[in-house]
């Protein structure tokens, strides 16, 4: 972990997660499944497999209508459902622990920080405004688009956080919390540090060879410091 920070001149935070737990109160499970529950109003039950109509991630079913209905205006409606419910998470959502004082202090020493999500930028946006920390990203905010073949793993996001930065990507770190966070960062040529509030998340992250993985934010704050 001392490597990974002592080389990074640009971080890049991973937003459900590192910065904070976004569903903490308003459940993505029941999100999802009104996600599904509005296709069925509309019909179009038949889209989803059972494995997805059960899958408490709202993204599945997003991905799910994208790959039978791709660009289609369904797929926009879906998507903007979705940002919505994003946004009212976000009024109940729990910081990080560490995460606010890490951020501040990673700035403070002159390293330039992105957002890279599969979650809405605007939502991201609204989040780091109402934690007084939006100088500490802007304008290097980048999400989820109506193109849902940009979601990580796709590396589309980290990509563009780099060159908006003009930054190499041997002189960047990603912290996520997901395997596809990792993904992303080794299709970008990106280093890793994995965030995992407990142990199943941080078997997730060793499985697909997250090498680097804190329990804590508050480790990755005392080696900077």
């Amino acid at each position: 972990m001392r490597d990974l920070i002592g080389r990074a001149r640009f971080v890049l935070f991973d937003f459900d997660g590192p910065v904070c737990r976004l569903f903490a109160s308003h459940s993505a499970a029941l999100v999802a499944r009104q996600q599904v529950e509005w296709l069925a109003e509309q019909g179009l039950h038949g889209l989803l497999e059972d494995g997805v109509r059960d899958d408490p991630d709202p993204h599945s079913v997003l991905r799910a209508v994208d790959h039978r209905h791709p660009d289609s205006d369904l797929v926009v409606e879906l998507e903007e459902r979705l940002t919505r419910e994003e946004l009212k998470a976000v009024v109940s959502a729990w910081p990080t622990p560490y995460a606010d004082a890490l951020i501040r202090t990673w700035t403070a020493v002159g390293v330039r920080l992105a957002i890279a999500t599969n979650n809405s930028p605007r939502v991201a946006a609204t989040y780091l405004s109402d934690r007084g920390l939006l100088d500490c990203f802007t304008p290097h905010i980048y999400g989820r688009t109506h193109d849902l073949q940009l979601l990580k793993p796709n590396p589309y996001c980290v990509t563009r956080a780099l060159s908006a930065m003009g930054a190499h990507p041997s002189s960047a770190l990603l912290i996520g919390d997901s395997p596809t966070d990792y993904e992303a960062a080794r299709a970008a040529g990106v280093e890793f540090l994995g965030y995992a509030r407990n142990e199943h998340k941080e078997g997730l992250l060793r499985e697909v060879g997250a090498e680097v993985v804190v329990r804590s934010l508050g480790a990755v704050l005392d080696c900077l410091r």
